[in-house]
């Protein structure tokens, strides 16, 4: 049975004679991201209007092209290299298809600066919404390169929160290795390892207790 997607509050949908704006999701792992961003698009789908979804070509964790959610859901995406220019993107797919309505980045994170204005000027030039979803910060409290220019160029910025293990919301990420010991170095990204990733409070971040 096809899964049937409900409208959430915090879905957009476009107004007339209204400015597009340029939406960032942030928030731990687990929190729903991927769901939220395919909710989005169906329901846009379900409206007679067509979505791009764009996809870092580094996630290749379902597959190159691919986004997918915990909950089971998925889609096509076009995947994106970090010196992909997505104004032009954008640009060519509205020149092909005048039905695109809404633009929708998964793990938007992984972009560098340069795209995360891209995606700005896209908004404003094509007034277009487009909505970005990811992570804020790393397993060593960082943030990473496109979620630090999206909180600083997004016109709206929208939490989604999930929880620590001690009730608390969850802010940070932890990674620990086969052992469960919490590491605080290395590489910033790591494909395919999300079980070594664990939500945390801040508290807890710094403790490093995972439960």
């Amino acid at each position: 049975m096809k899964n049937k997607l409900i409208l959430q509050p915090n879905t957009i949908l476009p107004r007339r004679n209204k400015l597009a704006k340029l939406h960032f999701y942030y928030s731990a792992m687990n929190a729903g991201k991927s769901t939220s961003l395919l909710q989005s698009s169906y329901n846009y789908n379900e409206r007679g209007m067509d979505t791009l979804l764009l996809t870092p070509a580094v996630d290749n964790r379902f597959g190159e092209k691919t986004i997918a959610s915990r909950v089971g859901l998925t889609a096509g995406a076009t995947a994106v290299s970090n010196t992909e220019d997505l104004y032009q993107l954008i640009a060519n797919a509205l020149d092909k298809n005048s039905n695109i309505k809404c633009i929708l980045v998964d793990e938007a994170q992984f972009l560098v600066k340069k795209q995360i204005q891209q995606l700005a000027y896209a908004t404003d030039d094509f007034n277009i919404p487009v909505l970005a979803y990811g992570l804020r910060t790393d397993f060593m409290g960082e943030p990473f390169e496109g979620s630090k220019y999206l909180l600083a160029l997004a016109d709206q910025l929208i939490e989604l929160k999930t929880i620590c293990h001690c009730g608390r919301k969850a802010t940070m990420v932890l990674r620990t290795d086969s052992a469960e010991n919490v590491l605080r170095d290395g590489a910033q990204v790591v494909i395919g390892g999300n079980d070594s990733y664990i939500s945390v409070c801040r508290k807890h971040f710094r403790e490093g207790k995972i439960k």
